[in-house]
């Protein structure tokens, strides 16, 4: 008989047991009863086991990922996707900066300080937003920034721009940016600035995007490969043999699946977080459509100006060539008054010849 996720974390409820405990309380079949169908269905089989948690979901991510309770996880993920020993000295508060207008808030989802000064953030991004680069250098400066504001509070007249160290921005992407999927064997990109000249500039600013679902068409093709693998596993695969896959490589990751089953054991709480996230998605799909459309609109309104240029070049030249015809036609009257001028010239030069 094939192995199942209750077998290996005996905290795993029944539907069954799930579903009295919801129908006992009436806020919580309220609750459950203004979702739709589909999304009962996900949230009873991540709690039942039929299928993984969805990590990503933010609530269950700062929960599991917690930089102050268990600094040790962020840490080696940030290792894994840097490239570079990390290690926090303090996690910071989540600012936002309000770069314009009233949708243009930043505001992070996990942001800590590194041993040496640098920062980095970590940012789960669920729909594949357009702009990912403009974004992305939007979270960059505000590190930059609030780095910049903090040295010069704390050491006035001491400060020195060498005070200022490298910020990095990770994001992990559910679904990722058409951008992406020209690369489909490559679940990690890295970017820093460098000359065309060879001149070196620390400029202070590097970024990591992780395209998850990318990352998962390549497990299903190449299976875990490494510990950064591991770690991708974890936070996108919600299939039980993905799970148990992972398990059977790194079963130290089974400490973090058995936090996660326990928090499920808590109805109350547990869907109180599954409606924070669902609301937040119904936000962002509703941003997310703005973009598109707004977009479209800015692609026809530029089709409609470059038609309208083309139209006016095009009344342009049928004006020229309306000039060049009335001119060509003024030439011909000329021609023909000439003509005529010659024709009376003839004829009086017969009558004469005649008269004589």
């Amino acid at each position: 008989m094939a192995k199942k996720l209750k077998d290996c974390f005996p905290m795993i409820r029944e539907e069954k047991e799930l579903l009295a405990e919801i129908r006992e309380s009436e806020t919580l079949r309220r609750t459950f009863q203004g979702w739709p169908e589909e999304k009962q269905r996900i949230f009873l089989d991540c709690c039942t086991g039929a299928r993984g948690v969805k990590m990503l979901y933010d609530s269950f991510f700062k929960e599991i990922m917690n930089p102050e309770k268990n600094p040790e996880r962020i840490e080696e993920l940030l290792s894994l996707l840097l490239d570079r020993q990390v290690r926090i000295l303090k996690v910071l508060p989540l600012e936002g900066t309000r770069l314009a207008g009233a949708h243009s808030l930043v505001i992070m989802d996990i942001v800590v300080e590194l041993e040496g000064g640098s920062l980095a953030n970590v940012e789960v991004q669920k729909l594949g937003y357009r702009f990912p680069g403009q974004r992305s250098a939007c979270y960059s400066a505000d590190l930059l920034l609030r780095q910049y504001k903090r040295g010069r509070e704390e050491k006035r007249e001491r400060f020195h721009y060498r005070d200022i160290k490298t910020v990095y921005t990770v994001v992990l992407f559910e679904q990722s940016p058409g951008e992406f999927h020209r690369y489909p064997e490559e679940c990690r990109h890295r970017f820093r600035q460098r000359s065309d000249t060879g001149l070196e500039l620390d400029l202070l600013q590097e970024f990591c995007f992780v395209p998850l679902d990318i990352f998962q068409q390549i497990y299903h093709n190449k299976g875990i490969r490494d510990r950064r693998d591991a770690w991708l596993v974890f936070l996108s695969m919600e299939e039980p043999e993905a799970i148990l896959d992972l398990l059977e490589c790194c079963p130290d990751f089974g400490k973090l699946y058995e936090e996660i089953y326990r928090l499920c054991r808590n109805v109350e709480d547990i869907m109180e977080m599954f409606s924070r996230e669902l609301q937040e998605l119904d936000r962002n799909t509703v941003q997310y459509m703005m973009d598109e459309m707004q977009e479209e609109i800015d692609q026809q309104k530029e089709e409609i100006d470059q038609q309208k240029e083309e139209i006016d070049q095009q009344k342009e030249e049928i004006d020229q060539q309306k000039e060049e015809i009335s001119q060509q036609k003024e030439k011909l009257d000329q021609k023909d008054r000439e003509l005529e001028e010659l024709r009376k010239r003839i004829q009086e030069l017969e009558s004469g010849r005649n008269g004589k």
